[in-house]
């Protein structure tokens, strides 16, 4: 089940937020409880038997969390802290490896296995459990930090399987820290001005799915379906611009509709996304971009690999594995490799010296350098093969024998794109929401006091607006991709 879904938005939310407030608040564990059963079946919708893949996830990270603190305890003797942790790292990404990467391993090993003559290995394909990268980092993250002592140990299962399986981040992020929501799992309201707030988030990120990423996405899903000789240099910049939009406005709607849906139950999720389209190096752009993530792999990766304690040589070296890495959690593929190796490549460039010479040009030639870079990385995340990758960037910069003649710019251009790529590029900066809050603040003034009412009013039309035109978009059936099942 998907968050942009009528079976979402009509069935199983209205369920799930009447079954949890006819639940008094004084029996927060019975909620827990409530919003843990309907998790499961949130996830088991679409996943019916790897639901209990995400509860045996669960289990084995309570009980390495318990025996860390019965270790702790000196309850249990026969095996130490470092060993438990240990155990449970390895375990954890023993099933990402298995569910996630196994086909990738076997199927470039067989293409080694044929330049030595040797028989393939054959084998049934592992299908992919959507979220797990999600929830596993997830629950890693807390048996790292009970282990760190950073926070204390979860002696309730009910509770630590809330954590994990909470549905409103639990296929598509923000990655959610435990200490971030550990008191608000055993202590926590809903106020009107909360709801309201959830109410309003959700929504906003449902219209950034349905009404931009869904109709950019689908001009890119059929230029990037063009056969690559046939790619004009016009088209390839029309499908990476459109695909540039998409993936932003996909993941950061998808972690606006987490974060209002978390309100709704009284949970409050950091930030995952700060307009990363306006940063100005690509050590701007992560300090931007999927947030959560980028402070996972710095605070479980890249620190614990030495940062930048080392030498120069060390703290590149690391800083490029990590991207590495991070590329490779996107999903089993070169193409993601390459994604994070030129992204890291770019940090430990601008770490070299570049920045010196970056930050004195002007500011609009950042923007370009950083977009540049960004939307290269872009075509390699989008395309389904290296190859199609490197022709669809020589496309890009005009080497290409296309003609143009049958799959022609016009043909997936139209008033509608444009006006959809204006609004596009125009939300992804901070101009709309400044507008915004500038209407607020002069609807407060006595001058503009007379206004105020309308300015409401608009707000809540607009509101109302969107999720109906959502909704029917939604209903009609149009083109709504998700593309976390590749992650």
């Amino acid at each position: 089940m998907i968050f942009a879904s009528t079976l979402f938005l009509f069935l199983f939310l209205p369920i799930t937020l009447a079954g949890y407030f006819l639940i008094s608040p004084k029996l927060l564990h019975l909620r827990n409880i409530f919003l843990l059963v309907m998790s499961l079946i949130f996830y088991a919708w679409g996943e019916p038997v790897y639901v209990f893949l995400m509860i045996g996830s669960i289990l084995m990270n309570y009980l390495a969390g318990v025996m860390l603190h019965l270790s702790r305890q000196k309850i249990l003797k026969s095996i130490n802290e470092n060993q438990i942790l240990f155990l449970s790292i390895v375990s954890n990404l023993g099933l990402l490896f298995y569910f996630k990467y196994i086909n990738f391993f076997i199927n470039n090993l067989n293409l080694l296995l044929q330049n030595f003559a040797i028989p393939p290995i054959v084998y049934a394909q592992i299908s992919l459990p959507v979220g797990i990268s999600f929830f596993t980092f997830q629950a890693m993250s807390y048996v790292i930090d009970v282990y760190r002592r950073e926070t204390d140990v979860q002696l309730n299962p009910i509770d630590c399987g809330l954590y994990v399986s909470l549905f409103p981040q639990l296929i598509a992020g923000p990655i959610v820290r435990y200490h971030d929501v550990a008191q608000q799992i055993m202590a926590r309201t809903v106020t009107r001005l909360q709801f309201s707030s959830g109410i309003q988030r959700f929504i906003f990120g449902l219209a950034k799915k349905t009404m931009l990423a869904n109709p950019l996405g689908e001009v890119a899903d059929k230029i990037f379906a063009v056969p690559i000789n046939e790619v004009t240099t016009g088209m390839a910049w029309l499908g990476i611009a459109c695909y540039t939009l998409q993936v932003y406005f996909d993941f950061s709607g998808y972690s606006d509709m987490a974060i209002g849906l978390g309100r709704l139950f009284g949970f409050e999720f950091l930030e995952n996304f700060n307009y990363p389209y306006i940063a100005k190096s690509m050590r701007d752009f992560w300090r931007r971009w999927h947030i959560s993530l980028s402070t996972w792999f710095r605070d479980y990766l890249y620190i614990p690999m030495g940062g930048n304690r080392g030498s120069s040589f060390r703290t590149y070296l690391n800083l490029w594995i990590v991207f590495l890495l991070c590329g490779l959690w996107h999903g089993a593929s070169w193409n993601f490799v390459i994604w994070g190796a030129l992204h890291g490549g770019a940090l430990v460039i601008e770490r070299l010296g570049w920045h010196k010479y970056l930050d004195r040009l002007w500011v609009p030639l950042r923007h370009f350098y950083t977009l540049l870079i960004v939307m290269i990385g872009w075509v390699f995340f989008r395309s389904e093969s290296l190859s199609q990758a490197i022709q669809y960037l020589g496309s890009m910069v005009g080497i290409t024998n296309a003609s143009g003649v049958k799959y022609y710019t016009l043909l997936y251009f139209d008033l509608k794109i444009l006006v959809i790529l204006i609004m596009g590029i125009a939300i992804a900066t901070p101009i709309a929401s400044w507008l915004g809050f500038q209407l607020k603040k002069r609807s407060n003034t006595s001058r503009f006091s007379a206004l105020r009412p309308v300015i409401y009013t608009g707000h809540y039309v607009l509101l109302v607006s969107l999720f109906l035109f959502s909704a029917a978009s939604l209903a009609s059936g149009t083109y709504n991709p998700f593309i976390y099942y590749r992650f």
